[in-house]
């Protein structure tokens, strides 16, 4: 697995092909990838919001206390697992669209593989600088966006140009959930979940 996500990096297209073999094999077990890669983020950003603390400008860190940063690493655990999955989800209802029969352990590889540039920047939540955090993850995003288009077509089976417009779906639902996401984490906070900071 981890030969697949460092292939990723430097040779995205060969790293998708071999990945297609080990799906066709069976050998291709992304489950315990996709809890490994979810943890990353949560624990990082419990990390950091705990001991390091957001700085915004000039002023002392604001921290949050263990038992809320606690709280949201569970909730931002189980929302990358649900995102993980929901999209695989998307991905093979989709498929019928394009013309593809696409089993649901092809889509979760896809999703979670095409994810992973994104829950591996999880890292610098250690250090919660706002503007280092944004450009690590815009950087992240514009490779998660390349390995999408790059793999469509690999994985399942498709040609480019059904893959560029399959590809082009997918994000446009990753963009729904996204600010599906935003609006449960907003209505989170009106119930009470909203985070607590040390004094």
């Amino acid at each position: 697995m981890l030969g697949h996500i460092t292939g990723l990096f430097f040779n995205p297209e060969t790293a998708w092909q071999n990945i297609k073999a080990d799906l066709d094999k069976g050998s291709c077990h992304t489950t315990a990838l996709v809890i490994i890669l979810a943890l990353i983020p949560p624990v990082c950003g419990y990390i950091g919001t705990t001991t390091v603390g957001w700085q915004f400008g000039p002023g002392e860190p604001m921290k949050l206390t263990s038992s809320s940063a606690g709280t949201i690493a569970v909730l931002y655990f189980f929302a990358i697992i649900v995102g993980i999955n929901t999209v695989a989800m998307a991905i093979r209802w989709m498929s019928q669209t394009y013309e593809a029969e696409v089993k649901y352990q092809y889509a979760l590889a896809l999703s979670t593989f095409t994810a992973t540039p994104l829950l591996l920047v999880g890292v610098f939540e250690i250090y919660p600088v706002l503007w280092i955090n944004f450009l690590v993850g815009l950087a992240a995003l514009a490779v998660s966006v390349r390995l999408l288009y790059t793999g469509v077509p690999i994985i399942l089976d498709v040609n480019k140009d059904r893959g560029f417009l399959y590809s082009s779906s997918i994000m446009a639902f990753g963009l729904i959930a996204l600010v599906a996401m935003l609006v449960v984490t907003a209505l989170l906070w009106g119930f009470g979940l909203e985070p607590t900071f040390t004094q």
